[in-house]
């Protein structure tokens, strides 16, 4: 720990002039001298890129930097996220010593404070969630918290959750040594240096500046503030917005007076406030509704690097009064500085990190909110993904790629106002928040919402999550438990597994692939054999060094047409990808996501229905597992794909936009003498659990290989094409694995397990759940999850999940699927 204390009341030092030569090329250019952008100089410099350089307006912290409260963390709800922030952290002592700048480390630890029931449930949820994330975290009592940090009120405190490895720090001082240790590396930096346009060029970008031009190969926008006016100069609108956000500190308080150690950082989560020690002194934060959005078009360039903007307590309100109650001893000292300054928010709160679809070689690396805590693991995965071609990991929780035309400016604004708002509050794992909503609906909303659909949304798409049963308000109580949802989605289960369902399947991705050398770029892309024409396969995709970038399924329509069918909010993600693999092929990919419709029909009586609609010959013979053909249905043109999610005989039915609402209605009709009922999410997340199927985002994701997740029986490795990752594939086929994807049966009460729940063999920690629900035909709580390999050979193990932070008796289930583990009801029936 150092004495030195940040000063977020003071404007930032000046680097240490180094004047170098303006150059005339480069290889990476990073516009933005704030933490992020000398943490991406730094990383690039120590991955061996000796001609990057920074591009700063002004000084170095001149934007939201030099004024942040400091504070860092591990903590993060997406599993690598809080990879890359626990990184972050370790890399403070080793940036010091090369640059030889104190950051001002104030390792003080962090408390999470409950002062409600439900709350408590939480953080006790949270700590056995740590247990996979790698944080050593500790539930406290009210004592312990007093103890600890003798100016919080605990009467009403329920209890607390302690992470030794949170802290804060002197923004100025760790932003310097990130500076400094990227030129001692070789990388350089520019000062008062402001990028004024930037245009494509055949060999990247031309990088016009106030000092001259150049030409660089990569440029990077941490421009922080400035971050959305540097994408317009490259043709792109990011869904970054700036949000208004105040501090206070305080004089010294008599109680840290009397101290020699400091308070921990401290959380008050229910009252949604924030505090540090500062001297002896406090700083007090406040995310206070309605948010303030700032500079609503884009910071302007003569923004001062010592400007703050003017305080505003009124609009605090009872927020204020919150943190006053808490810690009532700030009421009886004195307000040294009241800090109102702006941060960058994205639309749900995480960076936007990565190459931007269409534009080669520019990336991002902005709308960083906790810059402190984020920095270091930005700016090291920004590296790998520049020098190596990929990142360590499922980045995707903060891949630029994740959000789609529909971020608007307007719908950044409304959801990052969102987010700011309920940063504090707990995110239920059923609720889904209002902001920017509906914002894309297909031609059924109306119709679904008339029949009682609760709606969630993916990708700004509005999704029935379920249909709630007559007499019922079609609205779902948020809870960690089971929630009011529970009756209406067995019913719909039920109806599947027995009779036939129904459920759109807009969402998801439809991408069609076309061309002479068609199947030759299909073989390179993906890692399963092709099917003939007529047939469809399941296709993984791996990226170079093996990992999974997509689960999708392959049509072949003719010898040069295929359709790829895949998950809808990965749009953005795998159109680069494709666009990229596709440069200079004879083959053209084109996403009609949003102009396809589609529905799965699905149950026993799921042929009787479609057979109804059709003259075509649907029998098993004619038209098997896996079959796909074009036709009629009813009035409506259709790809007719003979594919099941369920684990039922079923079929999905693509058809144009404008066919879409005839479709519907023709199959309702002919569905109503089978007991036709309409089914959503919930009920399609059940089916395909009790099946044992994975998904991405999930059981799926660029954190794991073929091999771990079962989907290396899909891979062809003795096709002639050499496709992408096959290398890695093969060494891991030929070696041994260290963990599987395995389905467990828990014995839960009331409720699910939902994603990263520690399983357990007695006290040895051995995996973690990927996602889970409740079976509600074969009436048991199921889950899917990674465990050491060591575990599934020696099945009899009594397992253990964490629910509710309470351990539950679990076990492995044979054969990989609890309903008809041999597949005959959607093969042969």
């Amino acid at each position: 720990m150092t004495d030195r204390h940040p000063s977020p009341h003071h404007p930032p030092s000046p680097l240490p002039p180094t004047s170098p030569t303006f150059p005339d090329r480069l290889k990476v250019v990073v516009i933005g001298g704030g933490v992020v952008g000398c943490s991406v100089l730094f990383h690039l410099a120590k991955a061996g890129i000796e001609d990057c350089a920074l591009f700063e307006r002004k000084e170095l912290t001149a934007g939201s930097s030099w004024h942040a409260a400091g504070g860092f963390h591990a903590v993060n709800s997406d599993l690598n996220i809080s990879a890359l922030q626990a990184y972050t952290i370790d890399l403070y002592d080793e940036i010091q010593e090369l640059s030889g700048v104190d950051a001002g480390i104030h390792m003080t630890g962090g408390i999470n404070i409950a002062a409600t029931e439900e709350r408590w449930l939480y953080l006790r949820s949270e700590w056995a969630r740590h247990r996979v994330l790698g944080i050593d975290s500790e539930l406290i009592d009210a004592a312990e918290i007093r103890a600890r940090c003798p100016i919080v009120e605990t009467d009403d405190i329920k209890g607390g959750l302690f992470d030794p490895k949170e802290g804060y720090l002197d923004p100025s001082g760790t932003t310097h040594a990130y500076a400094k240790s990227a030129q001692k590396l070789g990388g350089q930096i520019f000062l008062h240096t402001k990028v004024e346009a930037l245009e494509q060029h055949s060999e990247g970008w031309l990088v016009k500046t106030n000092k001259g031009e150049l030409i660089a190969e990569h440029v990077v926008n941490a421009a922080g503030l400035w971050a959305r006016r540097v994408g317009a100069m490259a043709g792109v609108s990011l869904p970054v917005v700036a949000m208004e956000h105040h501090y206070l500190i305080t004089e010294a308080l008599p109680s840290l007076e009397a101290m020699d150690e400091e308070i921990p950082f401290v959380i008050d989560l229910d009252g949604e406030v924030y505090l540090r020690q500062e001297h002896k002194g406090v700083l007090l934060g406040i995310y206070e509704t309605p948010s303030t959005p700032w500079a609503v078009s884009g910071a302007p360039w003569d923004y001062r690097e010592d400007e703050l903007l003017p305080p505003d307590l009124d609009r605090l309100g009872e927020t204020l009064s919150n943190g006053l109650k808490r810690f009532p001893e700030i009421e009886r000292a004195g307000i040294k500085r009241v800090v109102n300054g702006p941060f960058t928010f994205s639309p749900d709160g995480n960076p936007l990190v990565g190459p931007v679809r269409g534009l080669r070689n520019f990336w991002c690396a902005c709308a960083v909110t906790v810059g402190f805590a984020q920095a270091g693991g930005i700016g090291r995965a920004l590296a790998e993904w520049l020098t190596e071609g990929e990142a360590k990991g499922d980045l995707l929780g903060m891949d630029v790629a994740r959000f789609g035309d529909f971020a608007t400016h307007s719908y950044a604004l409304s959801t990052g106002g969102e987010f700011y708002e309920r940063r504090f509050r707990i995110a239920y794992p059923n609720e889904t928040w209002p902001a920017a909503r509906p914002s894309k609906t297909t031609p059924l909303y109306g119709r679904f919402k008339d029949r009682g659909a609760v709606f969630g949304d993916s990708f700004a798409l509005e999704v029935p999550l379920y249909f709630a049963r007559s007499g019922e308000k079609a609205e779902e109580t948020p809870t960690f438990r089971r929630s009011n949802a529970f009756p209406a989605v067995r019913e719909e289960c039920r109806a599947v597994r027995e009779r036939v369902g129904i459920t759109e399947t807009a969402s998801f991705s439809k991408y069609e692939v076309s061309g002479k050398d068609a199947r030759t770029f299909l073989d390179r892309l993906l890692a399963c054999r092709l099917p003939r024409v007529g047939e469809v396969r399941l296709a993984p995709m791996l990226s170079p060094k093996g990992f999974l970038r997509g689960d999708l399924t392959v049509a072949c329509l003719a010898e040069d047409r295929f359709w790829l069918l895949g998950s809808g909010y990965l749009q953005t993600f795998h159109m680069r990808w494709f666009e990229e693999m596709a440069e200079g092929q004879g083959v053209a990919v084109r996403n009609f996501s949003d102009s396809m419709m589609g529905f799965s029909v699905a149950g026993p009586r799921a042929r009787t229905l479609v057979e109804k609609l059709v003259r075509e010959d649907l029998s098993n013979e004619a038209f098997p597992f896996m079959a796909v053909r074009e036709c009629d249905v009813g009035l409506a043109p259709v790809m007719l794909a003979r594919l099941s999610v369920t684990g039922e005989l079923g079929f999905e039915l693509y058809t144009p936009f404008s066919y879409h609402e005839a479709l519907y209605d023709a199959l309702v009709r002919a569905g109503e003498e089978e007991g036709l009922r309409d089914f959503g999410g919930y009920a399609l997340n059940s089916l395909r659990l009790e099946k044992g199927f994975g998904i991405w985002s999930r059981e799926f994701t660029p954190d794991f290989t073929a091999g771990e997740s079962g989907l290396s029986r899909f891979v062809d490795f003795t096709k002639n094409a050499r496709f992408v990752g096959r290398d890695a594939a093969l060494r891991e086929r030929d070696g041994a694995l260290s963990r599987r994807l395995v389905l467990l049966e828990i014995d839960a009460a009331d409720a699910d397990a939902w994603r990263y729940e520690p399983i357990w063999v007695g006290e040895r920690y051995v995996g973690f759940v990927t996602s889970g629900s409740y079976g509600h035909v074969v009436e048991k709580s199921l889950a899917l999850g990674y465990v050491s390999s060591d575990v599934v050979s020696s099945a009899n193990d009594e397992l253990g999940v964490h629910l509710l932070g309470e351990k539950r008796s679990a076990r492995l289930v044979d054969g990989g699927a609890i309903w008809d583990a041999r597949g005959e009801r959607m093969r042969k029936s």
